[in-house]
């Protein structure tokens, strides 16, 4: 069965980093666009980056253009999102998808 797996999420101080990472299986990843959304407790879900499956082109919202990175390792089929200077508002639950097909996430709190 098709499908995506997160890990890399914790606990990070204001300031910190974290890399998140997809893995795929059953599928190649750089065959297709590979977003990542994250959703805040009694908020909508929403996007926060993705990469194209044709020449890797990246897109990032507004929010966190320039303190994050969406990158692919076709070697390791995993997709990353390196998260530098991260803000208490990036709490949230991160998730991984293609298409349809949606990961379990992994939780991101930033905090002191």
């Amino acid at each position: 069965q098709l499908q995506l797996v997160e890990s890399g999420g914790g606990l990070v101080q204001p300031g910190g980093s974290l890399r998140l990472s997809c893995a795929a299986s059953k599928f190649t990843l750089n065959y297709y666009t590979i977003g990542w959304f994250r959703q805040a407790p009694g908020k909508e879900r929403e996007g926060v980056s993705c990469i194209s499956s044709s020449d890797s082109t990246t897109h990032y919202a507004d929010s966190v253009k320039g303190r994050f990175t969406i990158s692919r390792d076709n070697a390791k089929n995993t997709v990353y999102l390196q998260m530098n200077s991260l803000k208490p508002e990036d709490t949230a639950a991160y998730y991984c998808n293609m298409g349809a097909y949606w990961g379990q996430g992994t939780q991101v709190t930033v905090s002191s």
